[in-house]
């Protein structure tokens, strides 16, 4: 039995950089509660791949649209393509991005305006396209995936931090202008989160994971799945009354004092 308001049964949502991961992960959970899905990513390979795989699982529609989001004008042509394919659009997930990391005294002009590219800025072309939708059609639901990057900061990713932390205010300041139209827009804060490009840097590391999750209360990484959880319950109609708000899924808060016994 569904949580009331989990139903996604006749709505249309475009997750991007849906093709791997946690996109990949939310998309797949959309679909299995009825909705009907546009995956996006710049991989066209991969993309296909998952949204094969997601129509064969579920039964629901899922389209790939091949989209790099830094791009603004593919971003356009991504949900109009949504529209023009589906018929309507009801939920945003603004998932793609990423970074690389490194000391503050070494990124480059051009590596710092990537990172606003990737994880801002794309966010905004997605957010002002759709919106048009939800404003007219009087209510929609946007999802920012931010990183606990963007609340706390790390070392050795100023670029990364400050555009995630740009993300998780512009999330704010959507919820508070577009409320009035029934537009909903909340953002998620993942932790450590076992990726599958998260697991290779893990190994190319040689990161021990006992070791690296320490700090975590849980004392583990999270899945893609489990941020999916998060994700889509921040897009249904669970949430009516929730918007503007940053949740985090990381396994508990990071906390100094003494150690554990």
């Amino acid at each position: 039995m569904l949580l009331p308001g989990m139903d996604f049964s006749g709505k249309v949502a475009i997750v991007t950089g849906g093709g791997t991961g946690i996109g990949k992960a939310t998309a797949m959970l959309l679909a299995q509660l009825g909705a009907d899905v546009v995956v996006a990513s710049r991989t066209a390979e991969t993309l296909e791949e998952a949204a094969q795989a997601i129509a064969r699982e579920t039964g629901r529609r899922c389209i790939a649209i091949p989209t790099d989001v830094r791009d603004e004008e593919q971003v356009v042509r991504l949900v109009q393509g949504t529209v023009d394919a589906l018929g309507r659009v009801d939920v945003l997930i603004n998932n793609a991005g990423g970074t690389g990391m490194m000391p503050l005294s070494q990124i480059a002009t051009r590596q710092w305006e990537r990172s606003f590219d990737l994880n801002v800025n794309s966010a905004y072309y997605a957010t002002r396209e759709a919106g048009r939708h939800f404003v007219a059609q009087g209510s929609g639901a946007i999802v920012n995936i931010s990183s606990m990057a963007g609340v706390h900061g790390v070392r050795g990713g100023a670029h990364y931090s400050a555009s995630k932390a740009a993300l998780q205010m512009f999330t704010r300041v959507t919820a508070a202008e577009w409320g009035k139209y029934g537009v909903r827009c909340n953002c998620v804060a993942p932790g450590m989160i076992a990726t599958e490009l998260a697991k290779a840097a893990w190994d190319k590391a040689r990161l021990d994971l006992d070791k690296g999750t320490v700090s975590i209360p849980l004392r583990r990484a999270g899945t893609p799945e489990e941020v999916a959880n998060a994700i889509v319950f921040l897009a249904s109609d669970a949430a009516a009354y929730i918007t503007g708000e940053v949740l985090a899924v990381a396994g508990g808060p990071n906390l100094g004092g003494i150690p554990d016994e």
